[in-house]
């Protein structure tokens, strides 16, 4: 290659670079907001078994290029073609990509995720699972994905189903998003950092323990709103009838649970039903790859179905913000139906627990 072709060589989607004892990678789409695509979660996954391996390594740093947030989530256009062309790449997606959450949860050396900015879907499965999770002021956290026809995949499902109480149910049937008090108080995040101290924050990486890294430029952490709500989300969200939570959101005399009601009203109901049943059996589980496991399934069923292509087309391709849902009504996705979602896939089942070694963990 001469020096012209070098010099005008793309960067790759994930920029692996060496910081005094931090390996820092960078997810660089950022005209994408770093939404996901499979060639990063190839990317990041071999980035991450060459520094388990390498003794100079001590720390693992996480962020995203530019300036609007760590990730954006899943390539979601890619994921749309594919479903609308009955294609299988989606499934081999999802399948490294859960590989790799669950890496990053059994990570042996710290993980540090800067989560700043936008960090959706996706970008929660890279980041909500690392050791060390520092948000900012600038910090939006959700799991967007019944409103688009799917589920909080990712370890979604675990992490919100062990949040307080309700809270999580509530963030996931609402597809909301939070900032970084509640992302703290909901276990999505350790440390509050303003993002005027990233930079110290990365040098800080470089020299020093990990932890005591982060603690030198953590301040305390904003109120948890969702916290401050807990007595009425508690309340109206026990169960899992999804009808009777909405009749209890609807008697409420809190004016956030009118809001809560409505926006439920507006996503999939085949997506809520699916997504209320697995915060239920996540919440069971004791680790991460079960419930992983579990939204495999739910992923290639929701792929497959009518209400992941109209929810896409609506929100993301033609952004009309009227979809046109299949059944639309909650009461008329029958308990079968739901069932159906959860039942084995035979030989494509992903098969993640029980835990096995990070050194033999490949895509």
């Amino acid at each position: 290659m001469n020096a012209s072709n070098a010099a005008s060589a793309p960067e790759p989607a994930v920029v692996v670079r060496r910081r005094g004892h931090a390996a820092h990678l960078v997810l660089s789409r950022p005209k994408a907001i770093n939404a996901l695509t499979h060639e990063m979660v190839g990317l990041l996954q071999a980035a991450l078994v060459d520094c388990a391996a390498d003794e100079s390594v001590r720390t693992v740093v996480l962020t995203g290029a530019g300036e609007r947030g760590l990730c954006a989530g899943g390539d979601i256009v890619a994921l749309w073609n594919d479903a609308k062309a009955g294609g299988t790449e989606a499934a081999r997606f999802w399948a490294d990509e859960y590989r790799l959450n669950a890496l990053i949860a059994e990570y042996p050396k710290p993980y540090v995720a800067i989560m700043d900015g936008i960090v959706l879907g996706g970008g929660i499965g890279v980041s909500a699972h690392g050791r060390i999770r520092v948000v900012t002021e600038r910090s939006s956290i959700g799991m967007p994905e019944t409103g688009i026809g799917f589920l909080p995949d990712v370890g979604g499902t675990y992490l919100l189903s062990h949040a307080p109480g309700e809270t999580g149910t509530h963030l996931g049937l609402t597809a909301g998003s939070i900032g970084a008090g509640d992302a703290i108080a909901l276990g999505f995040a350790d440390f509050y950092v303003p993002s005027s101290q990233l930079s110290t924050l990365l040098d800080d990486l470089e020299v020093h323990d990990a932890l005591s890294a982060v603690q030198r430029s953590a301040e305390e952490a904003p109120t948890s709103p969702l916290l401050e709500s807990r007595a009425w989300i508690d309340e109206a969200y026990q169960g899992g009838d999804l009808t009777k939570i909405l009749t209890r959101l609807g008697e409420s005399d809190q004016a956030d649970a009118a809001k809560a009601a409505a926006a439920i009203e507006r996503k999939s109901p085949t997506s809520l039903r699916i997504t209320l049943r697995a915060l239920r059996e996540a919440a069971t589980m004791g680790s991460l790859r079960p419930a992983l496991d579990m939204e495999y399934r739910l992923a290639l069923r929701c792929h497959a179905g009518h209400d992941f292509v109209e929810g896409v087309r609506a929100q993301v391709i033609d952004k009309d913000r009227n979809p046109q849902w299949q059944p639309a009504r909650i009461e008329d996705v029958d308990d079968d139906t739901v069932a159906g979602y959860f039942a084995s896939l035979a030989e494509q089942e992903l098969g993640l627990a029980p835990a096995r070694d990070i050194e033999k963990e490949t895509i």
